[in-house]
């Protein structure tokens, strides 16, 4: 039997008799970079006094997802970095549910949340119901296997803290058992052997990150283990890495790659993948101790069954408010979102830059809407792209579409740019008190941690 709507305020005889306005609820679905940032706009916007923001999520805790690779190269110690919903939402006035989008009401406009299970499989809270007044579907994106036979049994996906640790538990189990294989025999050539397929911003920051943490393992008690024992293959299915670079900053990219020692194959599609193995189209056969799938996106198989429409990766399309083409209480924002602008031949891909962009639009909307104002458009700015080779290098484009792209940037220069958009993230999620006090912190703790999270 399910269970009644939670409201913005208990309803018993007393209260519905009562002349007490109900306040107007606002429900975010996804704690990732928008919805967080959203919800702190919100909360810090109307407080809680008329207004009820909640915060709906699977997960207990937010990271951000662009440094998922460094937590799965170990280079990064998610719990230092991660931020907790509960303490969150008590500093910014918003209320946090737990929980799994599982379906929407859109003529009660409630939404139902799927049941949550700890790990024995017990429930831990039971499915239930959440009453909106105004809904902004934030959840993300998944990969996109593209239906490649074997890829969801045999390969690792990058698209949340818990699939990064996985990864950095297999891999340093795999470099342990090369150390000790060396140390019994010295002689043996021994290799930790890695593919990732899908040379994007996640394939390429992955590769050079492993190298980055197999030079740092030495340290660290594998004291016969170093870069040469890591073999890294980086796939791509199309002529070139990082396509949404400029041809020169990708070759660039390419050549640092190659003196770390990543094999990098372009023009190789995967067709299948098997135990430790990957089939390519042209019959070869390249073996990995580990698999990783990063050959892109898509939204969730839920989103197409929510009566909203969608296109064919699953995300749903939204009129340039950021509302719904089905019902305009509901916004999408983010990569489970596509918008097309007038005049556009592709959507606005699917970045953390415009995640953060849509998140201030679908605020001020909401805004906009309860004052009976006119809707703003969502006009992309795009700010360029920046990849980072860990400590070796970074290279990108600047300014997008202001200057054409055609600013290019490499090495320090590019480096202290990439890092400073994640100081940009901390001030949308904290503000700017919180936001440059965990900056410094950051700062001591790359002096006083370990270089390495080795468990």
């Amino acid at each position: 039997m399910q269970e009644k709507p939670i409201l913005a305020v208990p309803v018993d005889a007393r209260l519905e008799q009562s002349s007490t306005p109900r306040k107007t609820q606002i429900v975010v679905v996804g704690g990732g970079a928008g919805g967080l940032e959203l919800v702190r706009k919100l909360g810090a916007k109307f407080g809680r006094k008329h207004y009820d923001i909640i915060l709906v999520d699977k997960n207990l805790s937010h990271i951000w997802k662009p440094l998922l690779h460094e937590v799965a190269a170990g280079s990064l110690d998610a719990n230092l970095d991660e931020v907790g919903y509960r303490g969150h939402c008590y500093r910014w006035g918003y209320r946090f549910f737990q929980g799994s989008l599982d379906g929407i009401d859109r003529e009660t406009r409630t939404i139902s949340l799927a049941p949550v299970h700890d790990d024995d499989g017990k429930e831990v809270i039971a499915g239930h119901t959440i009453r909106y007044d105004y809904l902004v579907l934030a959840v993300g994106s998944i990969s996109n296997d593209f239906g490649v036979p074997g890829v969801k049994d045999h390969c690792i996906y990058l698209d949340s803290r818990e699939q990064a640790d996985i990864f950095r538990t297999k891999l340093l189990n795999n470099c342990l058992r090369v150390s000790r294989a060396m140390m019994a025999n010295p002689g043996a050539d021994e290799q930790v052997k890695v593919a990732i397929i899908g040379a994007g911003a996640t394939g390429v920051e992955l590769a050079a990150e492993l190298y980055n943490a197999a030079g740092a393992l030495r340290h660290y008690g594998l004291e016969v283990f170093d870069e040469s024992r890591l073999k890294v293959t980086l796939l791509e299915a199309g002529p070139r890495i990082l396509p949404a670079l400029p041809e020169k900053l990708s070759a660039a990219a390419r050549h640092e790659l190659n003196v770390l020692g990543v094999v990098v194959k372009t023009e190789t599609q995967v067709i299948e993948a098997r135990p430790r193995t990957l089939i390519t189209s042209a019959g070869e056969t390249i073996d990995a101790d580990l698999i990783v799938w990063a050959a892109g996106v898509k939204g969730a198989d839920m989103l197409a069954e929510l009566g909203l429409e969608t296109n064919r990766r699953n995300q749903i399309l939204v009129h340039g408010t950021m509302q719904t083409l089905d019902d305009d209480r509901i916004f999408a924002l983010g990569d489970c979102a596509s918008y097309t602008p007038d005049g556009a031949e592709m959507p606005i891909p699917p970045r953390a830059q415009a995640a953060h962009q849509m998140a201030s639009t679908v605020f001020d909307n909401i805004v906009r809407s309860i004052k009976n104002r006119p809707l703003k458009t969502f006009v992309y700015q795009d700010k360029g792209s920046l990849i980072s080779l860990s400590r070796f290098s970074t290279v990108g484009s600047l300014m997008g579409n202001l200057v054409g792209g055609s600013l290019a940037v490499e090495g320090r220069m590019a480096r202290l740019i990439y890092t400073s958009l994640y100081r940009l993230h901390l001030l949308g999620i904290h503000g700017w008190m919180k936001g440059l006090f965990l900056m410094a912190i950051g700062r001591v703790n790359r002096i006083v941690r370990p270089r390495l999270k080795l468990h």
